[in-house]
């Protein structure tokens, strides 16, 4: 089995050093960027990666693309329907390769569809902050169609082709911290 850096134990999520984006084809042409600013997440470390897992949830209210319109679409029924579906959550179903990179499989929720995603991550390492917090870092991406969990929306262009592609990237560049004993 491999080992991991890690001390075993139960990590919580640092938001304010957290940031979970997204990026997607906008008119065929470019790709807009943004991200959810609410996010947590708990990650239970094992003995090694195989005995560890994580559980994410993302508030869908959280969106922000940077511009006010498109955010409020998003929100709205057309997208992730914030009222009525306001968490995206992703359980860890398995962990597997070297402890600097390795895949993260799981079950990803969005809108009441969960599907399987698989984020290759690297791990970023630990430090002890001025303060004395254990902190490890690590950065995650995965590629995910949106229709397959019920975004469907879509506009036609005049010279062929929609306005949002389907392919979204997720990335995940995250600060967990092991609470003091």
């Amino acid at each position: 089995m491999t080992t991991i850096e890690l001390t075993p134990g139960t990590w919580t999520l640092d938001q304010a050093h957290t940031e979970v984006g997204f990026s997607v084809r906008h008119a065929g042409i470019s790709k807009v960027r943004g991200q959810f600013t609410e996010a947590d997440a708990t990650l239970v470390v094992g003995d090694t990666l195989g005995t560890s897992s994580v559980e994410a949830t993302v508030k869908t209210a959280s969106f922000d693309s940077n511009n006010n319109d498109r955010d409020a679409h998003v929100k709205g029924p057309d997208f992730f329907n914030v009222e009525q579906f306001p968490n995206m959550t992703f359980t860890a179903t398995e962990v597997r390769g070297a402890p600097e990179n390795f895949s993260l499989s799981g079950d990803l929720t969005i809108k009441e569809t969960t599907r399987p995603v698989t984020f290759d991550v690297e791990f970023g390492g630990v430090a002890v902050d001025p303060f004395g917090a254990t902190r490890a870092g690590f950065s995650a991406s995965a590629q995910i169609s949106r229709k397959e969990f019920g975004i469907t929306w879509n506009a036609a262009l005049e010279a062929g082709g929609v306005l949002v592609g389907d392919k979204v990237t997720i990335t995940v560049d995250s600060a967990f911290v092991l609470p003091a004993s």
